[in-house]
């Protein structure tokens, strides 16, 4: 199976210089744990919900909050974003992406067209679901369980 089968599109970005605020507001409206940050159409950086996490406040939008805490908000996607990106080609498989986050500390993986655009991103939960779908089909297909 190729990535381009599995993994999350269309691709949900935010730019350089785009606030922590929106970054933030696009996790909470969306039920993804990363976004990719790009300039002119290159692709930049990822950051996760976690680095957002480790990012803002605890304070935020609480009644605790004081006005350093709101002003974690105003920093930008590329002072938190991760930048040393491992990617792979839209029409790699299955087999390498597991290899890829086997070998590596990382949560997702940029995909990129030939031309080295960005267009999406995959997840552990991208593979488990194409995993789920397979075996039910083959389940299926043969009535028998593919594990036991």
């Amino acid at each position: 199976m190729k990535l381009k089968q599995m993994m999350t599109h269309p691709l949900v970005s935010v730019e350089l210089d785009d606030t922590l605020a929106t970054v933030k507001t696009i996790f909470d409206d969306n039920k993804f744990h990363h976004v990719l940050v790009i300039d002119n159409g290159q692709l930049q950086g990822v950051i996760s919900d976690r680095d957002l996490l480790r990012s803002i406040s605890p304070n935020v939008n609480t009644v605790a909050a004081r006005a350093r805490d709101q002003a974690t908000l105003g920093r930008k996607a590329h002072q938190i974003m991760t930048r040393d990106l491992i990617t792979l080609n839209e029409n790699c498989h299955l087999k390498e992406a597991v290899e890829v986050f086997d070998q590596n500390k990382i949560s997702c993986i940029p995909v990129i067209d030939d031309e080295g655009k960005p267009i999406g991103i995959l997840s552990w939960r991208d593979i488990i679901r194409a995993l789920s779908g397979y075996f039910k089909a083959r389940e299926k297909n043969t009535k028998e369980p593919l594990i036991k």
